[in-house]
């Protein structure tokens, strides 16, 4: 698999972003979710160094002192680099909708009570021995979710004394200029039902997609009451049954200046209990607002995108955590830390590209991800002379 990889980081075929070997160790270890520097320093007797960073990989206290230096954007170039080249082939397909969303998220990455750096954030935590000062980070995620994919595009750092929406609106920023072209809608969750999110979203030209839960907002209301006069549409999603209210132009929400479109939803799952074997009815309820209008996203096009936004989630920040060591800190500085975050997101993104695109179906149903993720590193470690593991 690593011979498929190396146009990623060979110099000699991309010299347009010349990629330093100590970007392609680290990248490297990240993708064989090797977990530590240490881990990572233990291979350097693998003949198969030479070939894929073009040197054996320094010690892990200087590959920790490298990261503290590292170019941010230079990653974010190779990251920028691999979406093209997805791009170009076709390979990132947009659901039947045809909408490809952006999803904006928070994520708390890091929490101690020990540790800090400049930059951390601190808060006051309540415990039985009484209240103590915990350090953490915390930034904001980008993602593309499309017809089968989720890619990770960028993070931004929440800064002390700043909330989640000042560094989101920074991200969207820095990422519409690369990206301009590869989505359709912003999607966020209830927090960033903000008149200056929404704001932004339109003056970049594109639409924006938010969950409605603030019962005590005119517009939460003013739907609801209108839902009570309004005969539902009725559809399903797999196993899930869906009665739909559609409510365009509303024009409760005075601080955006502009008509905003409210979508509801009434949905019964039937799911069979593993313990018992009964079949149970399970319902929920969901609302969005959004400007995306009824001629662009019907409403099971606007129903889709709104549980679209757990992809962030699910496949992004909980596997991410579970599987590649997100959130593990790997030297606590921040330069550092968001340099091994973007380098596991853009390990993230190669691995289920190559899981996805380059194995056929009947091997992805013999093998999981996890399986192949793991024939990475083995074949790193197959390739350290044994005597030198001895």
């Amino acid at each position: 698999m690593l011979a498929r990889l190396r146009a990623l980081t060979d110099r000699r075929q991309r010299p347009q972003i010349p990629l330093p070997p100590a970007i392609t160790s680290l990248f490297v270890m990240a993708l064989g979710r090797m977990g530590s520097l240490n881990a990572l320093e233990q291979t350097r007797a693998s003949r198969l160094w030479r070939d894929v960073a073009g040197r054996v990989p320094p010690s892990a206290d200087t590959l920790a002192r490298i990261a503290t230096q590292l170019d941010l954007d230079e990653i974010r170039e190779v990251a920028r680099h691999f979406y093209s080249q997805l791009k170009r082939n076709k390979a990132l397909k947009p659901p039947p909708h045809g909408l490809i969303a952006l999803v904006l998220d928070g994520h708390e990455s890091t929490a101690s009570y020990r540790r800090r750096c400049p930059e951390c954030r601190t808060r006051t935590v309540h415990t039985a021995q009484g209240d103590r000062e915990q350090h953490y980070h915390g930034y904001v995620a980008a993602s593309l979710v499309g017809l089968d994919f989720h890619h990770f595009v960028d993070i931004e750092e929440i800064r002390s004394g700043e909330n989640e929406m000042a560094a989101a609106l920074r991200l969207l920023d820095r990422v519409h200029a690369p990206y301009s072209r590869a989505y359709d809608v912003v999607l966020a969750d209830a927090f960033y039902l903000q008149a200056p999110f929404f704001q932004a979203v339109l003056d970049l030209g594109k639409d924006a997609l938010v969950v409605l839960k603030q019962q005590a907002r005119d517009l939460y209301t003013d739907a609801m009451a209108l839902c009570e006069v309004t005969l539902p549409v009725t559809f399903h999603r797999g196993r899930t049954t869906v009665r739909a209210w559609d409510l365009p132009g509303l024009t409760s929400w005075p601080s955006l200046g502009r008509p905003v479109r409210v979508v509801r939803t009434e949905e019964t799952t039937r799911v069979r209990r593993q313990k018992t074997g009964e079949v149970e009815e399970v319902r929920s309820e969901w609302m969005w607002v959004t400007t995306l209008p009824t001629t662009r996203a019907p409403t099971r096009a606007v129903v889709d995108l709104g549980h679209s936004r757990w992809d962030i989630e699910n496949r992004g920040f909980n596997e991410g955590v579970t599987e590649d060591h997100l959130d593990h800190v790997y030297h606590h500085e921040p330069t550092a830390m968001r340099v091994m975050t973007l380098l596991a997101m853009l390990a993230m993104n190669v691995l289920r590209a190559f899981y996805r695109l380059n194995l056929k179906p009947a091997l992805r149903r013999r093998h999981t991800l996890r399986h192949i993720a793991r024939l990475v590193g083995a074949e790193i470690l197959a390739a350290i002379p044994y005597a030198a593991s001895g």
